[in-house]
């Protein structure tokens, strides 16, 4: 892998998102229904907000006064997402991206253009998966 490759080499290009107003129900039956771990939350194809797996579950153990089916029927996306996110524009470089997660403490950063449209996720996965391939191909 080459550091100095721009991050859309990487980043993942087949998103599934949520809009801010959708029940957290939605979230829910993605994160059940895929192996993913963080939703892009999108209004139009802007980019507004981040909800990972972590922080769903964290809601749903949380002490509160309502049920789960409660919480995930009534509750809107925008009331649990991450806002002010650290992002990627598709010509960056891996090496910024690795100091990004290095200095941060999450495992996935939105690519976007510069209006903020979602282009592509890139997570820690994809580094390790690509490490680990060029690693194979180094061995060949």
């Amino acid at each position: 892998m080459n550091l100095l490759s721009p991050v859309s080499e990487l980043m993942s290009q087949d998103l599934i998102s949520v809009h801010p107003e959708d029940h957290l129900s939605v979230v829910q039956k993605i994160f059940e229904s895929y192996k993913i771990h963080h939703v892009p939350v999108v209004e139009g194809d802007k980019l507004v907000g981040l909800i990972s797996k972590n922080d769903f579950y964290h809601l749903l153990t949380s002490d509160n006064q309502k049920t789960v089916a409660e919480i995930l029927a009534e509750a809107p996306v925008k009331s649990i997402m991450t806002k002010g996110l650290a992002r990627l524009e598709p010509t960056d470089r891996i090496d910024v991206a690795l100091e990004l997660f290095k200095i941060n403490r999450f495992h996935a950063i939105p690519v976007t253009l510069e209006d903020h449209t979602l282009v592509g996720m890139l997570t820690t996965h994809d580094i390790i998966k690509a490490l680990a391939e060029s690693r194979l191909k180094t061995k060949e």
